[in-house]
């Protein structure tokens, strides 16, 4: 079962993916760009300004995330799926000749036969994530735009999950992943001895008060014959 979880920067994919991964037992598929971002020995700032090596990165990027899904043979939860095209769209110039590409249509093909969680953006998860360049809320309402022109142009079905509420997002996902057979694995009960601390035991003459009640107040000998 492949599961992934598609959407702009900042609005959660890896706080999701992460709990999926832990819930179900499935191996995840962390982002690859920030790896990528390291081997080539660059930073945003370069990329910013050269069109080419901003082009080889991003062309990289979905190498490579093709690569690591088909080391995992189709069992796998995943953070980001074709996302980084929708950054080609807005920060290169070869947008055409990579969504043309032989490769990213089989690519869109085999993610159509997954499940697709669209996060939507939401201002109050807005953050700055040290990869991409630029983290305004234009900039992430641009991204989300074109992925949800890239689900619907495929034809990938998916949820959307528009609220911000962890709960909320979590039985989202739960059942629909229950619908789609997939049983989440029993836990354990948590032993008590972890959460109620021990009771001391009782001094000698408490405990010999306790135990034999009521007859200890009849036999203290200060009473009367």
């Amino acid at each position: 079962m492949r599961i992934y979880f598609v959407g702009s920067h900042a609005t959660g994919k890896t706080t999701l993916c992460r709990y999926v991964s832990r819930r179900y037992g499935l191996p995840m598929i962390s982002e690859v760009a920030r790896a990528v971002l390291a081997e080539m020995e660059t930073g945003l700032d370069a990329l910013r300004t050269d069109m080419d090596l901003v082009a080889e990165y991003q062309e990289r990027v979905f190498a490579r995330q093709v690569a690591v899904e088909k080391l995992h043979e189709g069992r796998f939860v995943s953070d980001r799926a074709f996302d980084n095209l929708a950054y080609v769209a807005e920060h290169t110039t070869n947008a055409a000749s990579m969504m043309n590409d032989q490769r990213f249509l089989d690519y869109m093909k085999w993610v159509r036969e997954g499940i697709v969680f669209f996060l939507r953006p939401h201002q109050s998860l807005l953050k700055d994530d040290g990869v991409r360049a630029g983290v305004s809320w234009d900039s992430v309402l641009r991204i989300d735009g074109m992925v949800k022109l890239m689900l619907e142009q495929h034809r990938i079905s998916y949820l959307p999950i528009e609220s911000v509420s962890m709960q909320e997002r979590v039985r989202a996902v739960e059942f629909v992943l229950s619908r789609c057979g997939l049983g989440m694995p029993e836990t354990k009960p948590r032993s008590r001895a972890r959460t109620i601390p021990p009771v001391p035991a009782a001094p000698d003459i408490l405990r010999a008060s306790i135990e034999s009640w009521p007859y200890s107040l009849v036999d203290g000998g200060d009473h009367d014959a």
